[in-house]
């Protein structure tokens, strides 16, 4: 097995090294997200998890590079990035598109390498089976961002910035379209449990939505719900992570 590193690995950020860790929790972001949005989850996890984020391209320090307009080619890049940290338990945990992308990442680690995941907990997002045909991405630039104001993930103030605008209007198109334009392919179940967690005010998941998540794993399904809408987590950040460190402790045994 190759030694893990993150050093000048462009896909992996560990913000809070955790070597003597039992289990790794593996953070992907959502629409136009980045791997800075989950720091105060990384430095507020138990010492007995080390937290790897994912960087997306386009964003941030990997702003030069293309952004990829489909889950499956970021799945497939992703895999082999993760593949040498699998040494210890696996938890992913995705917020909205984050949770397609690890549920992707999650079947190809199985059905390609033999490696199941202790969990998989899904924020935000509807099931890959329940289909929605959504064409945000097509919208103008003002449309988009209606689109972001509406979700409130956003700081309104930073919307009024052109400058800040112009870098990420880019990058939230090419994730939507990433997301809007996913089908799934039925396949094996996944062995892992999952965990689906919403917000009971979500303009983009209803609880029926969510709640087939359980047609796609063979093992334990588990649905939660907090008061607010896509963005939910942000107020409930101790929920959640607590949330994250029963699913670690159950992964130690």
């Amino acid at each position: 097995m190759v030694t893990p590193t993150e050093q000048g690995n462009p896909w992996i950020r560990r913000f809070h090294p955790r070597p003597d860790s039992d289990v790794r929790l593996v953070s992907l972001p959502h629409a136009g997200g980045s791997a800075s949005f989950y720091y105060p989850l990384s430095a507020a996890m138990p010492a007995s998890v080390d937290t790897l984020t994912l960087q997306y391209p386009g964003r941030q320090d990997r702003r030069t590079e293309p952004c990829l307009t489909s889950i499956a080619a970021l799945a497939d890049k992703i895999v082999p990035e993760l593949l040498p940290w699998t040494d210890r338990p696996l938890l992913f945990f995705g917020h909205s598109m984050g949770a397609t992308v690890g549920f992707e990442v999650a079947r190809r680690l199985e059905r390609d390498h033999g490696v199941v995941l202790a969990g998989l907990i899904v924020s935000a997002r509807r099931a890959p089976s329940a289909k929605r045909d959504e064409k945000v991405h097509q919208r103008d630039d003002a449309g988009l961002i209606d689109e972001m104001r509406s979700l409130n993930g956003t700081d309104a103030r930073l919307l009024d910035e052109p400058e800040i605008l112009r870098m990420a209007l880019p990058v939230i198109r090419a994730d939507y379209e990433a997301a809007e334009t996913y089908r799934y392919e039925p396949g094996p179940k996944l062995s892992c449990p999952i965990t689906c967690v919403v917000g009971n005010d979500d303009p983009k998941v209803t609880p029926d939505e969510a709640k087939m998540w359980a047609d796609h794993t063979e093992g334990p399904f588990e649905f939660k719900v907090f008061e607010g809408g896509h963005f939910y987590l942000t107020d409930h950040q101790a929920d959640i992570i607590g949330l994250l460190a029963k699913h670690a402790a159950a992964a130690r045994g």
